[in-house]
């Protein structure tokens, strides 16, 4: 399932339902499964937003060995794993951005195309 998150003063964020539950989880929200409709309140960003944070800084940071020669051995990054890092940074944006406004962000299953 794809999931978009909306806030008023934000674009909207797509993820896939096990994404978004991995990031839910690491903002503080104990789900079983990812609810289909949900809310996180403008007082609830702030834990939220310390809670993914922590949960990053567990994460080992991969540096790329850019030395500027030609080599046939790299890995395409296409092949490389997305990390939670990469994967929880648009909608920690996004919830940066509301903390500002003091706004909500709701989430809901994408429309089907």
């Amino acid at each position: 399932m794809l999931v978009v998150f909306h806030a008023k003063p934000a674009a909207e964020v797509l993820m896939f339902g096990n994404h978004a539950l991995d990031v839910l989880r690491a903002a503080g929200r104990h789900y079983d499964t990812l609810p289909e409709r949900g809310v996180i309140t403008s007082a609830q960003l702030d834990d939220a937003i310390a809670n993914i944070e922590k949960t990053m800084s567990f994460e080992p940071t991969s540096y790329q060995d850019d030395d500027g020669e030609e080599n046939d051995t790299k890995e395409h990054p296409i092949s490389q794993p997305v990390s939670f890092r990469q994967r929880a940074f648009p909608l920690l944006a996004m919830m940066r951005l509301c903390r500002e406004h003091k706004a909500d962000i709701t989430w809901e299953p994408a429309p089907t195309w």
